[in-house]
C-alpha cells in the first residue's frame, strides 16, 4: 500500500472492458510491456522463488548503486527460458549458473536469461545477477516510487526506496510479481560509508568493515516478504528498543530515527504498542515474530515495508497533523504507525496476486484504523470515524483494477473499501463474528498471496450467504446503492428496496431500536413491505441508517 489515501486517489485509472464500468469512461490503452510485467507467461511460471539475497553499494554523489542478488528458486516445471524483471535505465552487467556464464537478452524492462540446458522439474536451483545503473529517482515518494538521495535537515546524505506498485525491478532484478514471494525469506546487504547506518528489514546479523571508510550492514528476513518490500535506509540512524507481550510471547520492537530525532521518537512511538494490542485483539498475532517489528525514520510519508516499518509523520497525530475523517478521533493518534503497520496483516502477510486486488491491502488496512480507534476510545468513535473518511470518497473508477497488466484500481480502495467492510460488519449485526472471520483470514491466508475470490469466499462463509454482489457493487461499480423507502398515509406499512444498483445486490440492513431490533431485507428494483406497529415509526430512526452502512437513504412519494 504505498499509503497514502487521500493522495492515492491520484492514481486511480479505468477498469477497461469490465461489464461495471460507467459510460463515458476514457478507455486505458496497455502495451506488451505492461502485459510483460502484469502476466504471469511461460517465462515465469515454470519457476518458484525461494529466497533473495541482495547486496547493493550505493553511491550518494553519483545517484547510482550497484550490486548482486542472488536467487535461489525452485524448477517447477522443465524450463530454459527465464524471465527477470529489471526497470531500464537499470542493467544487468553479468548472469552466473553453477559459476559459468549465461548470456541474456533485453526487451524493455525484461531480461531473458538463457540457460544451457533443460533444467529439470523438482530441482533448486541458484541464479547470480550483477547489476548497476543509476536508477529512477522518486520525485513525490512514496506516491511516483523509485530511489531517493536526498539530505536530513543537518545536510547530511539520507537514502532509501520506495517502489511499491512501480516494482521493485526499478532497482534490483527479481520475478516482479506479486503472486511470487521468497518462501523463506531474503537477506538485504548495503555497503555504506562508515559514516552512516544501513538499516534493513528484519534483523541485523552482521555488520563488518571489508575496505577502509566502508561497512557493510547485512539484515534478514526468514517469512515471505514482498518483493518491494525489501528496501534500504541509510543515514545517521541511532536505534533504542523496547518489547511487547503479544499472543505468541515477547515481540521484539526496534527503532530506528535520525540521531535529532530520539527524544521525539521515545514518546511518539509509545503508540506502537497500543497499536499491537488493538490488531493482535481483532485480527489475531503480529505476522512476524520472528523477524521483529520495526519503525524507520523515512525521508517520505510512509511505507507499509515488512518489518521495517518507513515512518515520515514528523511525529505528529492524525495524517501529518490533520485529521481524515474530519471527526476530531484521527488526531488522537498518528496515522503512520497505524496504517502503515496495520499492513503488516493485510499487505505482508496476506497479499493480493495481482495488483489489480489492491483493495485487499489498502480496504481491510483503512478499516483497521476505525477498528483501532474502537479498541482504544469505543465503538460509537469507531464509527464515527469511519463514517466521516467517507468524504475522501471520489466513486471516479472502479476499485478492482484490469487483471494481468500490474494496475491498481481507484484511490477510493482504501475509504470506499473500509465503509463496504464496515457496511457488511453491521449487516452481520454480530461483531464477534466479525472479529473471527478477520482472524480467521489471517490464519487462513498467513504469509499466503490471495484474489478477492479467495476473500470473497471466506466472508460469505461467516456473513451467512454470498457477498458476490455487495463486492460487485461496490468494488467493481463507482454507483453508490440507494435505500429508498415509503410510508403508508396510515403509517401500518412500510415499503423498501434497493436502486441505483446491480441486480441481485443484497446488504441486509439491522436497525438497533428501542424495541428491539429491525431487520431489512432490500432487494434490487423489487419492493418489499414490513407491517409496522404503534410507536415503531419513532424507535427505528431509519434517516441514521447511512452512518453504518454506505448506501444514500431516500424516504419516497409512492411505490409507482
Amino acid at each position: 500500500m504505498h499509503t497514502k489515501f487521500k493522495l492515492l486517489t491520484l492514481f486511480g485509472f479505468f477498469c477497461s472492458g469490465f461489464a461495471f464500468g460507467q459510460l463515458g469512461e476514457k478507455k486505458e490503452v496497455f502495451t506488451h510491456a505492461d502485459t510483460l510485467r502484469g502476466t504471469l507467461n511461460a517465462d515465469r511460471t515454470w519457476w518458484d522463488v525461494i529466497h533473495y539475497t541482495v547486496d547493493v553499494t550505493p553511491d550518494y554523489d553519483a545517484k547510482s548503486i550497484k550490486g548482486k542478488m542472488d536467487m535461489r528458486f525452485k524448477v517447477l516445471e522443465p524450463g530454459k527460458r527465464m524471465q527477470i524483471d529489471l526497470q531500464q535505465p537499470m542493467e544487468l552487467t553479468k548472469a552466473y549458473f553453477h559459476d559459468k556464464q549465461l548470456k541474456y537478452t533485453r526487451e524493455g524492462n525484461v531480461y531473458y536469461i538463457e540457460f544451457p540446458d533443460g533444467l529439470k522439474k523438482g530441482k533448486t536451483e541458484t541464479l547470480a545477477l550483477a547489476f548497476a545503473g543509476n536508477p529512477k529517482i522518486a520525485k513525490r515518494a512514496p506516491w511516483d516510487g523509485g530511489w531517493i538521495f536526498t539530505k536530513d535537515s543537518l545536510g547530511r546524505p539520507w537514502m532509501t526506496v520506495a517502489c511499491q506498485g512501480l516494482g521493485a525491478s526499478v532497482w534490483y532484478p527479481c520475478k516482479d510479481h506479486q503472486s511470487d514471494e521468497p518462501d523463506s525469506g531474503a537477506i538485504l546487504q548495503i555497503t555504506v560509508p562508515d559514516t552512516l547506518v544501513a538499516v534493513g528489514n528484519g534483523r541485523l546479523i552482521s555488520k563488518k568493515s571489508f575496505s577502509a571508510g566502508t561497512m557493510t550492514w547485512r539484515w534478514e528476513v526468514k517469512n515471505p516478504i514482498n518483493n518491494y518490500s525489501i528496501v534500504p535506509y541509510i543515514g545517521k540512524y541511532v536505534n533504542f528498543t523496547d518489547t511487547v507481550m503479544g499472543e505468541k510471547g515477547k515481540l521484539d520492537m526496534s527503532y530506528w530515527v535520525l540521531d535529532y530525532n530520539v527524544e521525539r521518537a521515545q514518546k511518539q512511538f509509545t503508540q506502537a504498542k497500543t497499536m499491537i494490542h488493538a490488531f493482535e485483539y481483532w485480527m489475531g498475532p503480529y505476522p512476524f515474530y520472528e523477524d521483529s517489528y520495526k519503525l524507520v525514520d523515512a525521508p517520505h510519508l510512509g511505507m507499509e515495508h515488512q518489518s521495517a516499518v518507513a515512518y515520515g509523520n514528523k511525529y505528529l497525530n492524525g495524517y501529518l497533523g490533520r485529521d481524515m475523517s474530519g471527526t476530531g478521533w484521527g488526531l488522537k493518534w498518528d496515522f503512520i504507525i497505524v496504517h502503515e503497520s496495520g499492513h503488516e496483516w493485510f499487505a505482508n502477510s496476506i497479499t493480493s496476486k495481482d495488483l489489480a486486488d489492491m483493495w485487499i491491502h489498502e480496504g481491510f488496512t483503512n478499516y483497521s484504523e476505525t477498528l483501532f480507534t474502537e479498541y482504544v476510545y469505543g465503538k460509537e468513535a469507531g464509527n464515527e470515524y469511519n463514517y466521516g473518511s467517507r468524504k475522501g470518497i471520489k466513486n471516479d473508477r472502479p476499485i478492482i483494477g484490469p487483471y494481468g497488466v500490474n494496475k491498481e484500481g481507484s484511490g477510493d480502495m482504501y475509504p470506499k473499501s473500509g465503509n463496504m467492510l464496515q457496511s457488511i460488519r453491521h449487516a452481520m449485526n454480530n461483531d464477534e463474528k466479525f472479529r473471527a472471520m478477520l482472524r480467521y483470514l489471517n490464519k487462513k491466508f498467513y504469509h499466503q498471496t490471495v484474489t478477492t475470490e479467495d476473500i470473497q469466499k471466506v466472508v460469505s462463509e461467516y456473513f451467512g450467504s454470498s457477498v458476490q454482489r455487495i463486492f460487485d457493487q461496490y468494488l467493481r461499480t463507482t454507483q453508490i446503492p440507494v435505500l429508498e423507502y415509503y410510508i403508508s398515509p396510515d403509517k401500518t406499512q412500510l415499503s423498501y428496496r434497493y436502486t441505483n444498483c446491480v441486480d441481485g445486490f443484497n446488504l441486509p440492513i439491522f436497525i438497533k431500536t428501542d424495541l428491539g431490533g429491525l431487520l431489512l431485507g432490500p432487494e434490487s428494483n423489487k419492493w418489499n413491505t414490513k407491517t409496522l406497529r404503534p410507536g415503531d415509526l419513532q424507535a427505528y430512526k431509519l434517516d441514521s441508517i447511512e452512518k453504518n452502512y454506505y448506501v444514500t437513504v431516500k424516504q419516497v412519494q409512492s411505490t409507482n
